[in-house]
């Protein structure tokens, strides 16, 4: 009897272990999964604040077109900053006001097509392109 007992002392020791790599595993697998999840939602929110950025400048645009009709956008190199994010504005000649936003990694573009007729300035479309 006493031979059953002394071979059978280390397994307690070896369940132990076994548990606690397993619960390890399992809040490590918790973690990354939170972690992506936050880094995700983040993305988002960046990507929502620069399309925002974009649509101000958008507008920005609409109004100094408004008041100048030759107005041609942001000077090359001299953003527009908002809100801790830039915005460059450019327009061309077919009346199509372009605002490219940018919020830390994220870009956002949007696009409206005007038209300027008696001292009118109508827009046709406002849209985000890529």
């Amino acid at each position: 009897m006493k031979k059953i007992i002394e071979s059978q002392a280390g397994q307690a020791l070896v369940t132990l272990l076994f548990l606690a790599v397993m619960g390890m595993t399992i809040a490590l697998a918790a973690a990354v999964f939170i972690f992506q999840n936050m880094q995700a939602s983040s993305d988002t929110q960046q990507g929502i604040y620069a399309y925002y950025i974009a649509e101000s400048g958008i507008e920005e645009g609409i109004l100094r077109m408004l008041r100048n009709p030759a107005y041609s956008g942001t000077p090359p190199g001299q953003p527009l900053y908002i809100n801790g994010g830039s915005v460059v504005i450019s327009t061309s000649s077919g009346g199509i006001i372009t605002a490219v936003g940018t919020y830390q990694n994220s870009v956002r573009q949007i696009q409206v097509k005007t038209v300027y007729n008696n001292g009118m300035l109508t827009i046709q479309s406002w849209k985000e392109v890529n």
